[in-house]
């Protein structure tokens, strides 16, 4: 039975590879919406090839470009815009199965819309957890909605927990999850080195192919960070039993260790239409396009302990998580600030860490119990991380 598929963010990187996947199993998946932020251009490309029946563009000026843009070869395809028409299509009759690979704080609405709808939702926006951790699960769970996790490392552990893992880890017989990181580009650099990094540098990642803002995030290992936050909800534990494995190969996506000593590993070259070609599928599996592993080429798998002097961005992540509610929310606000100044060369590589920290210590948190209370706490955090930089600047 063809089941439908909505791509959040269908021009990024996931949305991409999530598009070749499906272009392998034309008889297993219909396109039913997809959606990006201004890249009309590409938009328009994925319409006149795949011929959705609905594509939104987040900002409305670009909405009306691309209406414009269609009218003569596919005038039937129906197109929407912002916040409103993404959330429309996260929850269609007509689909059944949710991408979600908007970047950003900007993918929390629709993924939540898609999880109020039942679906199934592929989560590869890790901020949707972050931000509205508990609000988020409970809208998974009251509408029996699936959740499958589509960044590597999760969706590595995903496939190495038992069966009945949701019935609580130790009952399940799991102690801990080690989620592999590689390092990003600087995983050798000392501190005195990272002042003087480039966005190109940032963004240049040694063994993945990813958005700027994530190339950024993994440098920083803030998206490791963000990892382990979204592991404990997904996985219903705390920092705690989550351990951050240095891994420099991204061969070995992470490991699942269990009471009786043993460790079970999810191993794959570093394809991102792996996880996505599995929670396509899942239970099943399919062809994914990823070239096969070979362990002879490989020769060697290394580990090594985190940084935390090194790498901060994971000690905040850790401190944010054990002090709930909003801290998590305010955390990932004020490193999109942080990033989004660095790549425009507004502040330093290093003071990404100082600004996340600064914008913790200044914004209170309060309970993350309703939408509004999230929302309110990025906006503030957002405000005051844009103050500190211009604290820092004077």
């Amino acid at each position: 039975m063809m089941k439908g598929i909505t791509i959040l963010g269908s021009t990024g990187s996931i949305g991409v590879s999530t598009l070749d996947v499906m272009s392998r199993h034309r008889d297993k998946y219909e396109l039913i919406a997809i959606s990006a932020n201004k890249d009309v251009n590409g938009l328009l490309q994925q319409c006149l090839r795949w011929q959705p029946r609905y594509a939104v563009m987040a900002d409305p000026d670009s909405a009306t470009r691309l209406s414009a843009s269609l009218q003569s070869e596919r005038p039937d395809i129906e197109v929407l815009s912002g916040t409103e028409g993404l959330s429309k299509i996260a929850s269609l009759p007509e689909t059944d199965y949710v991408m979600a690979a908007i970047v950003g704080a900007a993918g929390l609405l629709p993924t939540l819309a898609a999880a109020h709808a039942g679906k199934r939702v592929l989560l590869a926006n890790k901020e949707a957890l972050v931000m509205s951790g508990r609000l988020f699960m409970d809208a998974i769970h009251e509408n029996q909605a699936e959740l499958l996790p589509i960044d590597s490392e999760h969706n590595a552990v995903f496939q190495c927990m038992p069966a009945n893992f949701s019935s609580g880890l130790r009952a399940a017989g799991v102690t801990r999850i080690l989620l592999t990181a590689s390092g990003g580009p600087f995983r050798d650099k000392n501190l005195a080195q990272l002042q003087d990094v480039t966005p190109e540098q940032a963004c240049a990642h040694p063994n993945w192919v990813m958005g700027r803002k994530i190339s950024v995030d993994s440098a920083t290992m803030m998206n490791k960070g963000l990892e382990v936050i979204e592991a404990c909800w997904l996985f219903d534990t705390t920092p705690a039993s989550v351990q951050v494995v240095l891994h420099p190969q991204s061969v070995i996506h992470s490991l699942v260790e269990y009471t009786d000593g043993s460790v079970l590993a999810q191993l794959g070259n570093p394809d991102m239409r792996t996880p996505i070609a599995h929670a396509l599928a899942w239970p099943e599996r399919i062809e994914s396009g990823v070239e096969r592993l070979n362990l002879f080429d490989v020769a060697r798998l290394d580990f090594y302990p985190p940084d935390n002097v090194r790498f901060p961005c994971l000690r905040l992540a850790a401190q944010a998580m054990q002090a709930g509610g909003t801290a998590t929310t305010i955390l990932n606000a004020a490193n999109e600030i942080a990033v989004a100044k660095f790549l425009d060369r507004r502040i330093r590589f290093t003071e990404i860490p100082r600004i996340v920290e600064m914008t913790l210590e200044h914004v209170s948190s309060g309970p993350a119990s309703t939408l509004d209370y999230i929302l309110q706490a990025d906006n503030h955090a957002r405000q005051y991380a844009h103050e500190a930089i211009r604290a820092l600047a004077a």
